[in-house]
């Protein structure tokens, strides 16, 4: 069973409510399934309730990390 914690919530430059979550979620496709990073946005400002998302494997954090740091 999947267990999701927002750890962080970042206000959505250019939005209203708008914010970006950062949460750690355990075995999230099942049982033995590998930790992902998931981050969210919401144009509501409703963190548990992400328009979009995405689940990052926890392996490859590093190297979107660097990528996204790149771009500034």
């Amino acid at each position: 069973m999947s267990h999701n914690t927002i750890e962080t919530t970042i206000p959505l430059h250019g939005t209203n409510k708008g914010i970006i979550s950062i949460s750690k979620i355990d075995e999230p496709y099942g049982k033995g399934s590998n930790t992902v990073a998931s981050i969210g946005v919401s144009l509501t400002g409703i963190a548990s309730e992400p328009d979009w998302k995405v689940h990052i494997p926890l392996e490859n954090l590093n190297d979107v990390i660097e990528a996204l740091t790149k771009l500034k």
